[in-house]
Formats: C-alpha cells, sequence, structure tokens
C-alpha cells in the first residue's frame, strides 16, 4: 500500500469541505459593488405596513404671568398735573426800582417812597396762563392786596396784564389802552387838580378796558365802548360779584357803585 493513500483521502476530504464553504460563501456574496460590510448582515425581509395616523402634537400650555407681569385690570392712568400754585412777594422799594420808576414818583408827591412797598402776585391772564404780576401800594395795604389777589387767581378771574404804569411813561391813557391792571401813580384826579388816591397808592384799576370810565358820553379807554353795558364777559366785574367781594373783604370800595362818573375798573381804600 502507497504511504500517501491516507493523506490523499484526507485531502480529498479537506477539498470537498472547502468547496462546501465556498458554495455556501458563495451563495450569501452581494453582487459586484455591494457593501462588504453588509454581506456580513442577514437579509432582512420588508413587510408591508399600513400607515399609523399621526397624532397632533398637543399645544405646550403658556405659563400663567407672575403677578407682577399680570396685565392692569383697567387702562393705565397719566399722573395728575399739579394745580397752578399762587406766589407773592412784599418789598421795599430799592434804589434800583426807584430809578425805575422815575415817571410815576417825583419830588413833592404827597407819600415819600419810603411808605410804599413793591408787591408781586400771581394772576391768570384771558389765554388761562398764569402769570407774574407787579403792583406799588402803600405799606399799609401790602398784605391786604396779596390777600385780594390770591383770592382773584382761586376764582381764575382773569387779568390781561399787570406792569408798573412807569411802563407806560406813567401816562395813565397809555396804560387804560394796553388794557393794564395798576395802582400807585403820583398823579392828579381826572379832571382836576387835587391829588388822586393813586397818588397814594390807595387806589388800583382793574382790567381798565373790560371795566371803563364812564361819564355821560365819554368812555376811556375807547376800547371800553364795547362793555359799557356790562354783559356777563370774562374780566368784566359786576355789583356784589366775586371780585367785588375779595376786594370788600380787604377793605377797598368799588367805583362801579358811583352814580357820575362811573368808574368800573377802580378800587380804593377812601371811597374816592
Amino acid at each position: 500500500m502507497d504511504e500517501r493513500g491516507p493523506l490523499r483521502t484526507l485531502v480529498v476530504l479537506a477539498l470537498a469541505g472547502g468547496l462546501t464553504g465556498v458554495a455556501a460563501c458563495t451563495a450569501g456574496e452581494p453582487d459586484d459593488g455591494a457593501d462588504p460590510a453588509s454581506s456580513a448582515r442577514p437579509p432582512t425581509t420588508s413587510l408591508a405596513r399600513t400607515p399609523t395616523p399621526s397624532a397632533s402634537p398637543s399645544p405646550t400650555p403658556s405659563p400663567s404671568p407672575s403677578p407682577s407681569q399680570r396685565p392692569s385690570a383697567g387702562p393705565s392712568r397719566s399722573p395728575t398735573p399739579a394745580a397752578p400754585t399762587f406766589t407773592s412777594s412784599v418789598t421795599t422799594i430799592d434804589d434800583e426800582l426807584a430809578v425805575r420808576m422815575h415817571a410815576s414818583w417825583r419830588r413833592g408827591c404827597p407819600v415819600p417812597l419810603a411808605d410804599l412797598r413793591y408787591v408781586q402776585v400771581s394772576h391768570v391772564d384771558f389765554d388761562g396762563v398764569v402769570r407774574q404780576g407787579e403792583l406799588v401800594v402803600h405799606e399799609d395795604l401790602a398784605d391786604g392786596i396779596v390777600d385780594v389777589f390770591a383770592r382773584l387767581f382761586a376764582l381764575g378771574y382773569p387779568i390781561r396784564s399787570m406792569r408798573l404804569v412807569d411802563d407806560f411813561g406813567a401816562d395813565d391813557t397809555a396804560s387804560m389802552d394796553a388794557d393794564n391792571t395798576s395802582a400807585f401813580n403820583c398823579r392828579a384826579i381826572t379832571g382836576g387838580t387835587a391829588w388822586s388816591e393813586h397818588a397814594y397808592g390807595r387806589a388800583l384799576d382793574l382790567n381798565p378796558v373790560e371795566n371803563p370810565y364812564v361819564i355821560g358820553s365819554h368812555v376811556a379807554p375807547r376800547a371800553g365802548r364795547a362793555f359799557v353795558d356790562r354783559a356777563p364777559a370774562p374780566g368784566v366785574i359786576r355789583a356784589d360779584d366775586e371780585v367785588v367781594r375779595a376786594f370788600a373783604a380787604a377793605g377797598w370800595r368799588w367805583g362801579g357803585y358811583w352814580d357820575s362818573p362811573t368808574d368800573y375798573q377802580h378800587f380804593s381804600t377812601t371811597g374816592r
């Protein structure tokens, strides 16, 4: 017997086993170009499935606002504007003011500058604007006249202008034409030679256009003719109204009660 016989048999068996393995491997090998790595995975079987309807996403709940973020129950309100404030001051006549008053005061006037006081008070004009006015009155009347204008301010009584008569050259006609409220003016009475109460700082003319001086057919200032009938209108003073009462409380009398002349603009402490 040949010694290679058993070996040959082993070789044949080995080859047979190898071919079987090759055949098995060949059956599972992919076509050319396939991914070699996928050949190691067993084939999967595709199953037709009925599509499952997608569920609508549930809405995400909004977080509740914190107390500081919650809207207010009503509309926001703007701050209430502060009410206008009345202000006033009373001072002596200093050198600078004495120079300014050169037209309304001079040596020989019945009252010295030392007995007069410069008064500043708030007032409302005809447009509703708060302005600061100025007057010169006798020192005895300064505090009382401040009280009067504080009352007129609270009433909203309009005053066109309140400047020293010196701004008009101490010309009473020019001051009236400008509807200017004024007090001290070292001058004689209208149509006479005696000192006017204005020369003592004890008389005041208020809104001369709306409250004219009337004697017969003469009306001063001329623009005051529109107010001779005394119909109610802004700035018009009428018998026993709040303006007359405010002055009366401080001891001032109204010329509107006079028979002839009738001086609707005029207030004085002596009744003259």
